[in-house]
């Protein structure tokens, strides 16, 4: 029987987020951090990783996240790691974050428990970084949180800041004649967001580069084409391929699954928080003190317990969402238990 997801949040619950997007982005980095980026044949790139979601055909709450590494510059799958997620938090147009980066930082966090040889030293993600409304995408979120390199790889235009699909968009597409070449997504405001990329010779349609963490744009970029065989980026088209796989396998459903008609990712039933963590309202002093404009960049130590502050606020935040919605449906069938927050 098919299922829906729960409906729109409660305006308390946007603000919230739009706080979370806001605190978050101060933390974002959108210039090289490792040697091998600044080198133009990326030498000490070993391992790069993509991610996706795959839904299953006419349920909007059934979902398989995948995680998957690839070596390089070989592109062949080290790694993979599928899983079921059920939805609960609404696809609400700025806030895909919110209903992605949970299952993908898990998923991140089991490898690093696994398999911590296998970590990628990049990771690319199907969704928009800094071209974003508030300029905090999920690439972005995904990288502070995970605290990695991340790349905003997207197939359509996200129109903000003044950008639009126009005819001279579509002029500066068709300018573009082999795999490499690319122009600028100038806003305006005058800020550059992202990078227009032809990231194959037989490609007819761009891709929509980003910055999304600990990593410049003209890298993103370079690396985003180095590791294309086909149109998408192989760690994301990787990912993808395997998670409809999975959902074949294990549900034994006929045919690819539905692609996403409205862009609504995983939700998986929040979790407890993980144990010590504390939940501190957003603009705290002891997160801002991590602002990397301030120059204070995440101390090893100190991350993971920021990790866990940041990962207790946002499954306390989906926990509002989808109790919200239940109360809306009258369906109190099965009692939701809030997360711990470590207050």
């Amino acid at each position: 029987m098919a299922r829906k997801a729960a409906g729109r949040p409660p305006e308390e619950t946007l603000s919230l987020w739009k706080r979370e997007q806001a605190l978050l982005k101060t933390l974002v980095v959108d210039r090289d951090t490792e040697a091998w980026q600044r080198d133009p044949a990326f030498s000490g790139l070993q391992r790069v990783g993509g991610v996706d979601v795959s839904f299953v055909k006419g349920d909007s709450v059934s979902a398989c996240a995948s995680l998957v590494v690839l070596s390089y510059p070989e592109l062949e799958v080290m790694y993979e790691d599928c899983r079921m997620v059920s939805l609960t938090a609404p696809y609400v147009s700025g806030f895909l974050a919110f209903r992605e980066v949970p299952f993908l930082v898990d998923a991140v966090q089991q490898l690093r428990e696994k398999e911590p040889r296998l970590m990628p030293q990049v990771l690319f993600v199907d969704g928009n970084g800094v071209l974003h409304h508030r300029g905090f995408g999920v690439a972005c979120h995904l990288g502070v949180v995970t605290d990695l390199p991340c790349i905003g790889v997207a197939k359509k235009l996200l129109q903000v800041d003044g950008l639009e699909n126009n005819a001279l968009h579509k002029e500066k597409i068709r300018l573009l004649k082999a795999g490499g070449d690319s122009f600028p997504l100038m806003g305006g405001s005058g800020t550059v967001l992202g990078m227009a990329l032809k990231s194959h010779d037989h490609s007819t349609k761009p891709l929509y580069v980003s910055v999304g963490h600990k990593m410049s744009l003209e890298a993103a970029v370079r690396l985003t084409h180095g590791c294309c065989k086909f149109r998408i980026p192989e760690p994301v088209r990787q990912a993808d391929i395997r998670s409809r796989d999975y959902i074949r396998r294990t549900l034994g459903v006929q045919g690819a699954p539905a692609l996403r008609p409205e862009r609504s990712k995983k939700a998986q039933r929040p979790k407890a928080c993980p144990q010590g963590a504390s939940e501190e309202p957003a603009g705290s002093p002891s997160l801002r003190a991590f602002s990397a404009k301030d120059g204070n960049e995440p101390h090893q130590k100190k991350w993971p317990k920021l990790q866990q502050r940041i990962w207790g606020r946002e499954k306390e935040a989906l926990w509002e969402c989808t109790l919200h919605a239940r109360k809306a449906s009258g369906d109190h069938q099965e009692e939701l238990q809030r997360p711990h927050s470590g207050r």
